[in-house]
């Protein structure tokens, strides 16, 4: 199942990892580097509406996900921002956060709010091709 929020976060070109009840997407707009979209691929509007099943695979997802941003990136923080102001189907914005830059190609990018909460108003400037590499790295790093 595939609902409009999903879709709105560029799937399926933005897709990282699907699973039976939960889609993690690269955030196109990246807060962090390695910022990602866990959404629910229920049509829940709130999130005691998810199902049972939903609830145990979450688990599942967080796992696998802070394990590959780890690999990839060795974040120092992560954030789970459930904002759900814009988008209506209930869905994470995933920001791994960095005290030091990080290096994706000839650039590195810095977090510019740590220590304190992200903002998520602010995209890095990435260069052609850095999105891509960023997605690649993720993705490479995903266990199993």
């Amino acid at each position: 199942m595939t609902n409009e929020t999903i879709l709105k976060f560029n799937y399926p070109e933005s897709l990282i990892r699907e699973y039976d009840h939960w889609v993690v997407l690269l955030r196109p707009a990246q807060v962090t580097v390695g910022s990602l979209v866990l959404a629910s691929r229920e049509e829940a509007l709130r999130f005691p509406d998810l199902s049972r099943d939903g609830f145990t695979e979450l688990r599942i997802v967080a796992g696998d996900l802070e394990s590959a941003l780890s690999e990839a990136f060795q974040y120092e923080k992560i954030n789970y921002l459930m904002l759900m102001m814009v988008d209506k189907y209930v869905h994470y914005h995933v920001i791994p956060r960095y005290s030091a830059p990080v290096r994706v190609g000839d650039g590195e990018y810095t977090d510019e709010s740590w220590p304190g909460p992200p903002d998520v108003t602010r995209a890095l400037d990435l260069p052609g091709g850095a999105l891509a590499a960023i997605q690649g790295r993720i993705t490479a790093a995903w266990p199993g």
